[in-house]
């Protein structure tokens, strides 16, 4: 699950400025805050410096790190005017009396460091040990209980590699001597796959008729009690007659038009009203009493049959079904019979009739159903049971395996004690070691704060301004005087007037060369790296380089928190904060750090009528609903490095651009790596960026700058990201050109046109 990781300083809490109460959460290794001018990002700056408001984690203070600040102080601070000459400046003032002191103190230092060494090597030699003892008590582990756990295969998930079977078997707390054989009856009772649980069967209602409205009117004649003349007339012919008359009416009443139907003679005036008088109100309601009796035996009794139908859908093997079959057949057949008679009663109100007994047959189907759910019932208490074999016999077999391995452990647990023992007594003896070596080197920086080895520093940012291709300045040391220096032109003339932006970028630079180490390359203690808007005023080129910078900062603070490089002087900075308003630096930083949440957090600064907040960007990750994910409140987008591509006309920044569109859209997207990507362009199609000419050498340009171009993808050395471009070429167009050849070469065209807005023909 991922977490934030604190670093050095957990917390800070502002009172200062616009800020009141303001607690920053989240702090891990690298922060980056944004916000406009005027938030609030210096008081987070001079807050880390003052010590202000500051949470340290595991008991540590602000001694215990080297606090280094990047703002308008430090530049203010560190590269001032000499006197009233222009273009010469002062990096810094060197205590030569100190030397003496240093001197010394470094020899105690390295005799310090050499024991230490000697006590890393016996520690890495015990804790190499434990994980031999380790692999071989896995080995052991494994091949004595190679055919015990062939036998009981399925006991053994989650424990089938060697690393899992051991750690089983040391957490195994009652090693027992079972039975084997009864531990095998046990296996193969429990871990037989073929039986399973089955449904019950489902009772229906044991009556079909008793309750139900109407069923009295069956075994009686329903006829009118009207005496009426008319009516008379039919009882003198008979109970049916009225059947006869009312069934004749009722179908030709309506189509004879006033005569009658059978003699053709005009019927009376009144003899409707007759008819109606001759039906009373009581037979009227016993004939809806009957429809209404039908329809429910209709409804009741198909229920029943689908209930008792549906049972045989899904039936053990072993139950016969064959006369709960025949029963039911009985039953369907009787229901038949007696919806045939209910029909005819409708029919015929005045006839009587008696219905098959179905609830006899229902009863006897019951009685089925119960014994057959007896069958089921202990079948499933079988399969219930097993369940619970199954735990049992992973138990007991666990338990029998660790007993086998009594004295492997034995042996392994005494073995493991005494290297851990040893373990610890080396460990304390390089904690008093580390602990003098840093005494001497607070003794050693003290000395050295302001006894910077200044020529070191210049010679490292005409390196870096060399190698990045950059022509603007360079410096030099003032001839006669101690500790001073010129800035000098690409003309050769001191630039006596430098620009806001050329004083901030060589200080930056000058910084940057504090942060890899001290001047004298003697600090060895853990940095807190704060860098204020450093871009202030650059220029293009200039606020580029910076970013690359800070980008391999970021890259050492990260790698070092995850201890995947070793401590080494100048190179440990245990936190990182980055703090700027400028946007195109802030998306240049922070370019792919977003994945980074353990070790990495985002900040928006905001501030409304005067009053400033903090803002932790992270938010619930669309892939994992139930963990965090950090967002960049600036944010990046591929489209976004298209268009920038379209408008760079600046060397560097345009190749910057192009290398983040082939990482993302080759490597990422596309599943290349680095190398094959290279391999492939260079190689495999080599032809395509030479121009041939016949009776002519060949045109290596456009490979050249292919190889170039491709040179910066995945680069993991230095701060050379985008700074080796070839310097006899400032043709940005020409780098276009060979960036559009790439997509070409690798059958890419399509989307290129489609990034670029042309036209793919059909």
């Amino acid at each position: 699950m991922q977490r934030k990781v604190p670093s050095a300083i957990t917390n800070i809490t502002l009172n200062r400025a616009t800020f009141t109460d303001v607690s920053i959460d989240g702090l891990t290794f690298v922060n980056f805050f944004y916000g406009n001018n005027g938030a609030g990002k210096s008081s987070i700056a001079h807050a880390i410096e003052e010590d202000n408001g500051i949470v340290w984690a595991g008991g540590k203070t602000a001694a215990d790190f080297d606090v280094l600040v990047y703002n308008q102080d430090f530049i203010n601070d560190n590269f001032v005017n000499y006197g009233d000459l222009k273009g010469v400046f002062i990096f810094g003032e060197e205590d030569i009396e100190a030397k003496k002191k240093i001197a010394e103190l470094t020899d105690q230092k390295k005799q310090k460091m050499d024991a230490r060494q000697a006590a890393l090597d016996e520690y890495k030699k015990k804790s190499d040990g434990l994980a031999s003892a380790l692999s071989q008590f896995q080995d052991a582990c494994f091949s004595k209980t190679a055919s015990i756990r062939r036998r009981f295969e399925k006991c053994m998930d989650g424990k089938k590699q060697k690393k899992n079977f051991a750690e089983a078997v040391l957490s195994e707390g009652k090693p027992t001597n079972h039975n084997l054989a009864e531990l095998e009856r046990l296996y193969d009772v429990a871990f037989d796959d073929s039986a399973r649980a089955y449904p019950e069967f489902k009772k229906a209602a044991a009556t079909t008729y008793g309750s139900l409205p109407g069923k009295d009117l069956l075994d009686r004649m329903i006829v009118s009690s009207s005496d009426t003349p008319f009516a008379r007339f039919m009882k003198a012919l008979g109970d049916t007659a009225s059947d006869w008359v009312r069934d004749g009416h009722n179908h030709y009443a309506g189509a004879a038009g006033g005569k009658c139907p059978y003699c053709q003679q005009k019927l009376p005036a009144n003899f409707e009203t007759d008819i109606a008088a001759t039906f009373d109100a009581q037979y009227q309601q016993d004939i809806r009493d009957l429809g209404q009796f039908q329809t429910a035996y209709e409804r009741e009794t198909r229920e029943i049959v689908r209930v008792l139908q549906a049972n045989a859908s899904d039936v053990m093997p072993t139950i016969d079904l064959t006369a709960y079959r025949e029963k039911l057949a009985l039953l369907e057949s009787n229901f038949e019979i007696n919806r045939q008679r209910i029909a005819e009663k409708v029919k015929e109100p005045s006839k009587t009739i008696s219905l098959e007994d179905t609830d006899t047959l229902l009863l006897e189907i019951g009685s089925m159903i119960d014994e057959i759910n007896k069958q089921i019932k202990a079948n499933n208490d079988v399969i219930s049971a097993k369940r619970s074999s199954k735990a049992k016999c992973k138990t007991d077999i666990m338990q029998y395996l660790a007993f086998m391995l009594a004295a492997d452990v034995k042996s392994y647990r005494e073995e493991v004690t005494r290297l851990q023992k040893e373990i610890e007594d080396v460990t304390e003896r390089g904690r008093l070691l580390k602990r003098e070596i840093g005494n001497l080197t607070t003794e050693i920086s003290a000395l050295n704060k302001h006894n910077a080895n200044t020529e070191a520093a210049i010679d490292s940012i005409n390196k870096i301004l060399r190698d990045s291709g950059f022509q603007g300045f360079s410096i030099r040391a003032k001839v006669g005087v101690e500790n001073v220096y010129e800035v000098i032109r690409e003309d050769g003339s001191i630039a006596e007037n430098l620009s806001e932006g050329e004083r901030n970028f060589i200080a930056f630079l000058y910084f940057y060369h504090q942060v890899r180490g001290s001047m004298s390359s003697e600090e060895l203690k853990e940095k807190i790296v704060v860098i204020d808007d450093p871009v202030s005023s650059m220029d293009s080129t200039a606020l580029f380089l910076v970013s690359a910078i800070v980008r391999e900062m970021i890259n050492v603070c990260r790698n070092n928190t995850e201890y995947l490089n070793p401590k080494v002087p100048g190179d440990y900075i245990k936190q990182l904060f980055v703090l700027t308003h400028n946007v195109y630096f802030h998306r240049e930083v922070t370019y792919q750090q977003v994945g980074y949440y353990n070790c990495t957090s985002f900040y928006m600064i905001r501030k409304n009528d005067n009053i400033s907040t903090i803002k932790l960007c992270k938010r619930q990750s669309k892939e994992i609903p139930t963990e965090d994910e950090n967002y960049n409140p600036v944010q990046n987008s591929y489209a976004a490095l298209w268009e920038e591509l379209r408008d760079i006309q600046s060397t560097i920044p345009a190749l910057n651009v192009m290398r983040r569109i082939l990482e993302y859209y080759f490597l990422q997207l596309c599943g290349y790596e680095g190398s094959d990507l290279r391999e492939i362009v260079l190689d495999e199609h080599r032809n395509k960026f030479n121009k041939q000419v016949e009776g002519e050498k060949p045109d290596m340009t456009d490979y050249q700058l292919a190889s170039s171009l491709l040179a910066y993808i995945n680069n993991p050395n230095g701060i050379s990201d985008g700074l080796n471009y070839v310097e006899d070429c400032e043709d940005v167009e020409a780098y276009k050109r060979v960036f559009e050849m790439v997509f070409d070469a690798l059958d890419q065209s399509q989307h290129y046109k489609m990034m670029t807005g042309q036209r793919i023909k059909s």
